[in-house]
């Protein structure tokens, strides 16, 4: 418990945060962010997946208001971000351009799951007892 929220809410809060925070990421560190050459405006994909983003960083926000009312939309982002990182791995892997993704947004999309995911547990065995 972090003061009267929950280190749940606070994750959801932050990383909801930084998946609104997308775009700046690619500016500042294109290598680690962007799948592309040029300015993210470039890209249309990217610009599809900073939208995708954008609108689960505000949900993620909102759900940190009452997390139990929101696990679905949790475990979406837990799974969904296991799923993207893994996909992403392998492509970066293959493809020496792309290596800074193994050191940006893939452990980024694992911090995610792994913390969202282990703070879900925790919460419902906290719940059971």
């Amino acid at each position: 418990m972090i003061g009267k929220y929950s280190l749940l809410q606070v994750a959801l809060f932050v990383f909801g945060l930084v998946a609104c925070l997308l775009y700046p990421l690619s500016i500042v560190w294109p290598s680690g962010w962007s799948w592309h050459a040029g300015p993210p405006m470039a890209s249309h994909y990217f610009m599809m997946i900073v939208g995708v983003y954008a609108t689960l960083g505000v949900f993620l926000i909102l759900a940190a208001r009452n997390p139990a009312a929101n696990t679905s939309l949790i475990w979406f982002a837990v799974v969904s971000s296991a799923v993207h990182a893994l996909i992403m791995a392998v492509q970066a892997a293959g493809d020496p351009m792309q290596y800074g993704h193994l050191l940006g947004d893939v452990p980024a999309l694992l911090l995610v799951a792994v913390v969202l995911g282990g703070l879900m547990i925790a919460q419902g065995r906290r719940r059971s007892v």
